[in-house]
């Protein structure tokens, strides 16, 4: 395995980690991907309270507490990676969908679209 993961290993990696916990966990069918979605919420929250309660600079500097908060980015990337899943994304069809929204955003101005987002 490279240092550097694609999104096919990740899907891959979860996958074996599934078949190791399946009499555990949720079936690998679409309708429990809701519930991956609110444990990967759960997690941003942990993510956000090590921010709020060790403060950024911690984050940054700190390597006890850095290494806590990217775990804690890594279960929200594994939640992530079971809605794909649970969902049949493919990584081919993740990375077209994703490239595409990337160079729509390359083009936006976002200044603009969130002046009258909210009146």
């Amino acid at each position: 395995m490279e240092n550097d993961l694609k999104i096919s290993e990740l899907k891959e990696m979860q996958l074996k980690l599934y078949e190791l916990n399946k009499e555990k966990w949720n079936d690998m069918e679409p309708k429990f991907a809701k519930n991956h979605i609110l444990y990967m919420i759960e997690e941003i929250g942990e993510c956000i309270s090590i921010i709020k309660k060790k403060k950024i600079d911690s984050v940054m500097n700190d390597e006890h507490i850095r290494n806590r908060f990217i775990e804690e980015l890594s279960d929200v990337l594994m939640y992530y990676i079971e809605v794909m899943n649970r969902l049949n994304i493919s990584s081919e069809e993740f990375t077209r969908i994703y490239l595409q929204k990337y160079n729509t955003n390359l083009k936006r101005n976002y200044e603009e679209d969130n002046k009258n987002k909210y009146v």
